[in-house]
């Protein structure tokens, strides 16, 4: 059986205000009705694949287990870095502990944030790549391409593509218009997808051939990793001495023993807005809208709103990017999408939250966001799954005051516990040592108003929690 490895650990700058990196795309619905991390694991579920394992950051770890049982996925083992490296010592991560796992298995290492429109195709085509992968070869997929894109790195095959494992020539960096047009014309290159097909065996030795400087730390952050609610954290210290590269720089640009096999169904990276516009559904004048959004007289144009309450609305707009968020608005000229990582960068400079924190905050418990904040008061909708508990804290600067409209709560407050049902609440005076929990079946929603002279998220006191913060 394949042993499908999931990176799941990037910030999708490109894809912002939708995409952040509290939040990033891979978690977001982009094209369907789940989430890209969930199309991705599913495409890999079935009889040729073992349960997936999945490589993520410690921020997001919760996310993924939610995301994974709402798709009804038992993961084989979610390993946690300690801070984003690359996909080099990710990859290599992995094929460490699958060794010592499942010696000879076959990994097939894929990003979580890209679309694949054929699943039957792309299986297809992972099988065709077996054979070569269990002889020893580093085997990846290209995409046939049906456009000169220019925000793609390429392979150049050795020879026509076929149905089966080409040899592989050389990597090529994104190229300008013109190159690419002609690489297009000449009809052996294809798009690099950095999916990778190879035993973990191979790929390791890989590594110590053309990378031998990552072998150490990345061997010992697995050997010393440390189980975590469910979950494998690599060691930190180890971990932090691996260089920050990718799996092209470090391994396969170099290695000789390389086959691409083509797959010609569709395929993107949603690499920028302008992508997402192409998987859309669009209407005769080439406009795509979400639905919260209308579009009067407009062409080639996007507009997407991602919040209920707020109708985004564009008249007479031609090839314009508009994207809506509760908190921020990203307005582009279709031609500078992939310039929006810009936009990030600014935001960055003048210290809005907004480059970086989702206005709905994911915990291991469920989600809250801001609805009102002023100087001295602050409301927030919570939403507390089943069986799920907030810590036992307390805190030095603000009083709560919790309203449940939805579900049944079991509130302490010092020494008192209480169960409230929709449309009771009851106060959390200043220095409470306090805790919420849901008893119930369904999402417990309730409306909380703090009040103090601060009311930042890092005056907790920690007492007692089951996520182990």
């Amino acid at each position: 059986m394949i042993v499908p490895v999931l990176l799941s650990g990037g910030s999708g700058t490109r894809l912002w205000p939708l995409s952040r990196k509290s939040y990033p795309k891979q978690f977001a619905r982009l094209t369907g009705e789940g989430t890209l991390f969930q199309a991705s694991v599913t495409r890999l579920t079935g009889p040729a694949f073992a349960p997936p394992i999945i490589v993520t950051g410690s921020d997001f770890r919760f996310i993924v287990t939610e995301q994974l049982a709402d798709a009804g996925i038992d993961p084989g083992a979610i390993l946690i870095e300690p801070e984003a490296r690359n996909t080099a010592p990710a990859v290599l991560a992995a094929a460490l502990w699958l060794e010592k796992t499942q010696p000879g298995a076959l990994m097939l290492v894929a990003p979580s944030d890209h679309v694949i429109a054929d699943a039957d195709a792309f299986c297809r085509a992972v099988e065709a790549g077996i054979p070569a992968a269990r002889e020893g070869r580093l085997v990846t997929l290209g995409i046939t391409p049906d456009r000169p894109e220019t925000g793609y790195g390429y392979l150049e095959l050795d020879g026509q593509p076929g149905n089966g494992p080409v040899p592989l020539r050389r990597f090529v960096e994104k190229p300008d218009l013109d190159t690419a047009r002609a690489m297009l014309d000449a009809g052996t290159y294809l798009w690099n997808a950095g999916i990778f097909l190879f035993r973990a065996d191979a790929i390791v030795a890989a590594f110590r051939e053309h990378a031998p400087a990552l072998i150490d730390p990345v061997t010992q952050a697995v050997e010393r990793a440390r189980p975590d609610l469910g979950f494998l954290r690599l060691d930190v210290d180890t971990w932090k001495e691996a260089e920050d590269i990718s799996i092209d720089f470090a391994v396969m640009e170099k290695a000789a023993n390389l086959s691409v096999v083509p797959f010609p169904g569709g395929w993107s990276d949603l690499g920028g807005w302008d992508a997402v516009w192409r998987e859309m559904d669009r209407d005769g004048t080439g406009t795509a809208v979400s639905g919260h959004a209308t579009a009067i007289d407009c062409t080639d144009t996007l507009l997407r709103s991602e919040d209920s309450r707020l109708e985004l609305v564009g008249i007479g707009l031609t090839d314009v990017i508009a994207v809506a968020m509760p908190d921020a608005v990203l307005v582009a000229h279709a031609s500078r999408a992939q310039d929006v990582k810009n936009a990030v960068t600014a935001l960055k400079g003048k210290a809005a939250k907004q480059a970086t924190a989702f206005p709905v905050d994911h915990r291991p418990w469920g989600w809250f966001e801001s609805l009102v904040i002023s100087d001295r008061f602050q409301v927030k909708r919570i939403v507390v799954h089943p069986g799920a508990a907030l810590s036992l804290q307390s805190h030095h600067h603000r009083s709560e005051h919790w309203i449940v409209v939805r579900g049944t709560a079991r509130v302490t407050v010092n020494d008192d516990v209480a169960l409230l049902t929709e449309n009771q609440s009851i106060y959390i005076p200043l220095g409470a040592v306090h805790r919420m929990e849901n008893p119930g079946k369904v999402d417990m929603v309730l409306i909380e108003v703090q009040t103090g002279p601060y009311l930042g998220e890092d005056d907790i006191v920690r007492y007692e929690d089951i996520y182990a913060r």
